[in-house]
């Protein structure tokens, strides 16, 4: 599959890095053409590096890795036709910096940056994922109580299925919450996992849902 990832930071990077163990093709982009290929060159000689507009053109599945501030920006840039009929992995969280404080949500109660994103893309499947821990985890993610679960949600249920098995490949157990309005829910937990990194300094930390 051919994966195109919107953001250089080290989410995409670590998301990258991740599609490349799995085999898929991968290009990561930027505003900056340069940034993007610097950015594609520290995770692997595979990964190419371009230009959001060259990302939409190329990838058959896609994820939103960017900063909130700057997603709507990305998705124009790309196009919104470049999205049409495609899985879209939103990794992003709506939230705002302030000096001195953890950061807080910009949405929520009755709305999300879920929703906002699949609003923006009204003809993509949008899946929410990977909002609810640290880059350092998301590939083959270590704890001693086994492998923590990763919670998604969106519309289709197939682009659920497919971000499912991603997620599997990647080494998590799946909790799939339906539609994507649950991105209501999994944003808030970012901030809680944010807060417990905060009080306790470690960042070593994911969910588990336990079963009977």
């Amino acid at each position: 599959m051919k994966i195109g990832i919107f953001g250089t930071g080290e989410v995409g990077q670590a998301l990258a890095r991740g599609f490349v163990k799995r085999g898929d093709e991968v290009m990561i982009g930027s505003r900056d053409s340069e940034k993007a290929r610097k950015s594609a060159a520290a995770v692997d000689a595979k990964v190419k590096g371009a230009t959001f507009a060259e990302v939409g053109k190329f990838g058959d599945a896609m994820v939103l890795a960017t900063l909130w501030s700057g997603t709507k920006s990305a998705i124009d840039m790309a196009g919104v036709d470049a999205f049409k009929g495609k899985v879209v992995l939103d990794v992003t969280n709506p939230l705002v910096f302030e000096p001195n404080s953890p950061p807080k949500l910009a949405l929520g109660h009755t709305d999300s940056g879920g929703e906002q994103v699949q609003r923006w893309l009204p003809d993509a499947k949008v899946v929410k994922v990977y909002n609810t821990v640290g880059n350092k985890h998301m590939v083959d993610p270590q704890f001693p109580g086994g492998p923590p679960d990763m919670f998604l949600c969106g519309n289709d249920e197939g682009a659920r299925a497919t971000v499912s098995k991603i997620c599997q490949d990647f080494g998590w157990a799946v909790i799939d919450l339906g539609g994507i309005e649950q991105s209501r829910l999994l944003e808030p937990l970012c901030i809680l996992w944010v807060l417990y990194g905060v009080r306790t300094g470690s960042w070593d930390h994911a969910f588990k849902l336990l079963r009977k």
